[in-house]
């Protein structure tokens, strides 16, 4: 697989992200007067330590553990948990209604990955989203998946979350995959909802509905298209199968989830 490059971007303090992703303001302790672009490109040029081993100089995750620990697995196709060897759905899946017609996922929501995704959301890690992207596409039928797109929707955050957290992880990641196919503002979330981590399953479920909607002067955008939408994180697929239906109401042929990490047991 290519190499894994990839830079660091220490520090916190409230950032202003426009549609695209670019930062349009930014708090002077974040990265003071510099222009963001510049920075993120010198950034990716920095050596790094492997984030996982501790290797120097390295890329966010060196080689050897993007080898140890991102090895592939059988999982099902409309929720990516793990399956036996030639069973395409598990047992949920193969007996429900589900709104995703597909889902894929690069690695397991477990050691190391687990550590690296709370670091990348919270620990202002935002040059780790092109290593991420680059073990997305190195997934089983990710890049077919990617080709038949007309579009990538990352999954958005409410005002707040994005105020707090700087950026949105979703949106870096769809821009690292495909930026000429995602469409950052079309998909809209309308209700500020509690964090997924600290709810049940069942709460997760409730929490999400009518959570999302299409950007009103864009209601016909997603008729008839076959679209991907992109987290970083499926645990129980709640979000995800929320926005799935907001699609589909308003026509989208194709669903398909595309996340970096999946949590085995779907709680």
């Amino acid at each position: 697989m290519a190499s894994i490059v990839g830079g660091r971007c220490e520090g916190s303090g409230g950032i202003e992200i426009g549609a695209s992703g670019a930062v349009l303001g930014s708090k002077a302790q974040y990265i003071g007067c510099m222009q963001w672009p510049w920075f993120q490109q010198l950034a990716l040029r920095l050596p790094s330590q492997c984030a996982v081993c501790h290797a120097w100089p390295a890329a966010p995750v060196c080689e050897s553990c993007v080898q140890l620990f991102a090895q592939p697995c059988v999982r099902c196709a409309r929720c990516a948990l793990p399956t036996p060897e030639g069973q395409a759905l598990c047992g949920n899946c193969a007996t429900s209604e589900v709104a995703l017609d597909a889902a894929l996922a690069a690695v397991p929501y477990a050691y190391p990955w687990s550590k690296f995704v709370l670091e990348f959301k919270f620990a202002q890690r935002p040059g780790w989203a092109r290593s991420m992207a680059l073990l997305m596409r190195s997934a089983p039928w990710v890049e077919p998946a990617l080709d038949a797109a007309d579009m990538l929707l990352p999954i958005p955050l409410s005002r707040a979350r994005l105020q707090e957290r700087g950026f949105n992880q979703a949106l870096l990641l769809a821009n690292a995959l495909a930026p000429s196919k995602t469409k950052a503002s079309l998909l809209l979330r309308i209700r500020d909802t509690p964090p997924q981590s600290s709810l049940s399953r069942s709460a997760r479920l409730n929490n999400v509905q009518q959570a999302f909607a299409i950007e009103p002067l864009a209601q016909g955008a997603v008729a008839g298209k076959r679209i991907v939408l992109v987290d970083d994180v499926m645990t129980s697929g709640a979000s995800l199968s929320a926005a799935a239906r907001c699609l589909r109401q308003a026509g989208a042929s194709h669903i398909t989830a595309l996340v970096f990490a999946r949590a085995e047991r779907g709680t």
